[in-house]
């Protein structure tokens, strides 16, 4: 298991975990943020970006993706940022192997089962043929009557790549991640993580409501909970500097 990853910095290692459909690159101003006192690493998960596409998508699967990774760079510790899927996978590694992880920020995402809010999205673009798709354009004009909000379409068309013969298909592996969607929403497990925690959800978002506190400090209890004004669940793109000044206290500090 190979994960493609990008780096910034030098120092401490910490990684920088994308969500559903992400890639390596969605976190990079904050990466790019921390890399003054970091050695920060944006990897790929599976079945995203330039990653390896495989039949499994569970955060088991790739809590131990992670881990294998660590083993590959001799890192032996390294502190993590998750955002949406990314933040499960950051919870289950650190449920799994806790002496990898030395600190963990969870960005807008509960550890508990999550509600169904991709299924559309998904269908959407598994209907796109993108073999008759001559045109990036075409792509987005066909998406934009499934897919009215600009942003998220904007951050769906990334996925779409070229082929020097002139075809484009998908980076992800869409298929799998749809017949693997019921792992994506499932709740995380494990033995409780005592490590310094941070939870940070945005003030306009859904995905971590007060109802899934006693969760979180069962499994992590030594969390803390913070809240970024003004913020819906894309917390780096629409506060990346609030986002960036808790991170950089927080991994300053564990207290």
């Amino acid at each position: 298991m190979s994960l493609y990853f990008r780096e910034f910095g030098q120092g401490n290692p910490v990684f920088l975990l994308h969500g559903l459909f992400g890639f390596s690159d969605n976190l990079q101003t904050i990466a790019k943020g921390l890399s003054d006192q970091y050695w920060v690493i944006t990897p790929d998960h599976r079945n995203h970006g330039r990653s390896p596409h495989l039949p499994a998508h569970t955060y088991t699967d790739m809590a131990a993706d992670l881990r294998d990774f660590m083993n590959s760079q001799g890192i032996l510790q390294a502190s993590f940022v998750g955002h949406s899927m990314g933040g499960k996978v950051a919870m289950q590694l650190a449920l799994t192997f806790p002496e990898l992880v030395e600190k963990l920020v969870v960005v807008d995402i509960a550890p508990g089962q999550a509600t169904d809010g991709h299924s559309d999205i998904f269908k959407a673009l598994l209907d796109i043929n993108l073999s008759a798709v001559n045109t990036r354009s075409d792509a987005e004009s066909a998406l934009a009557k499934r897919i009215p909000d600009p942003s998220t379409l904007q951050f769906l068309l990334k996925n779409i790549t070229r082929h020097p013969d002139g075809a484009y298909t998908w980076k992800m592996n869409l298929p799998v991640l749809w017949a693997e969607y019921p792992s994506i929403l499932a709740a995380v497990s494990g033995y409780p993580y005592d490590g310094p925690t941070l939870f940070i959800r945005g003030a306009q978002s859904r995905y971590i409501q007060d109802s899934d506190l006693p969760l979180i400090r069962e499994l992590f209890p030594n969390a803390r909970l913070e809240t970024i004004a003004g913020a819906g669940h894309w917390v780096h793109a629409d506060k990346p500097a609030e986002l960036l000044g808790l991170l950089r206290g927080f991994l300053a500090n564990a207290e």
